[in-house]
């Protein structure tokens, strides 16, 4: 059963300017570092409810993903910040978030240098196919080498269905035309010898499980999101799986 743990922020220790969302290097109470993921920052709890549901499927694939836990923001933290933008991003973040372990020492993935097992690559250019994931690119491959490993990270840019979720039949049946861009895909075997594997480690008991930890206040920001939708999406999107599968498997022939 799928249960993160809650920690809270003890203290701030840098931001990571180069994130979009400026996410930030803090300290919690268990003794750990994390990158938090502010729920008041860029996309809101949106970016986070992606970020969350993505870890954990890659999780459930195989994958090396760094442990999340929901990090709360106690009222009030960070009045003494001299930085306003980021006093304005405490303020805003107030309760729980998305805390990520962070991997201290991780050199990030470079295509032009690395390899990954060619049966590997398949397996994380299928789910990010399936998650909609615009955000594993050369410019930004969101992988980590830590301690020889490959780790999956960043995946708040996926299921970008839900911010005009009233679309969400259409979104969910259509194919991901910008896995031509996948930074894995012309080191990836053929993915439809992955599909069988993938389908099965997505199936609809876990999703269900999955996105029940989905915090009520990351959803109570937008009354057209809800857990059913989340779990309809997922639903039509494995229904119509060849869509996806059809569309990466001919964007990486085009590629040899």
């Amino acid at each position: 059963m799928l249960e993160l743990r809650t920690v809270n922020v003890e203290r701030y220790i840098t931001p990571l300017r180069e994130g979009g969302s400026l996410p930030g290097i803090i300290e919690a109470d268990d003794g750990f570092m994390y990158v938090l993921k502010f729920r008041g920052a860029g996309q809101g709890t949106k970016a986070l409810i992606a970020d969350l549901i993505g870890a954990e499927l890659a999780r459930k694939a195989g994958f090396l993903v760094p442990e999340l836990v929901f990090a709360n923001l106690a009222e009030g933290f960070g009045r003494t910040e001299p930085d306003e933008e980021i006093q304005d991003l405490f303020k805003f973040s107030t309760g729980l978030n998305l805390g990520v372990h962070y991997l201290s020492g991780s050199i990030t993935f470079d295509a032009v240098l690395n390899r990954v097992d060619p049966e590997m690559a398949a397996k994380i250019v299928w789910l990010d196919a399936f998650l909609m994931n615009i955000d594993r690119t050369a410019r930004n491959t969101n992988m980590l080498f830590w301690k020889k490993e490959l780790w999956l990270i960043d995946h708040g840019a996926s299921l970008y269905f839900h911010h005009n979720p009233e679309n969400w039949k259409e979104q969910a049946v259509k194919p991901f035309v910008q896995i031509k861009d996948h930074v894995l895909l012309a080191q990836a075997a053929d993915i439809a010898t992955v599909h069988a594997f993938m389908m099965d480690k997505m199936q609809k008991i876990f999703l269900a499980e999955l996105i029940d930890n989905i915090p009520t206040d990351w959803l109570s920001v937008d009354e057209s999101i809800s857990k059913k939708l989340y779990l309809d999406f997922f639903k039509a999107r494995l229904q119509h799986a060849d869509t996806f599968l059809n569309e990466a498997e001919n964007a990486r022939k085009a590629l040899i």
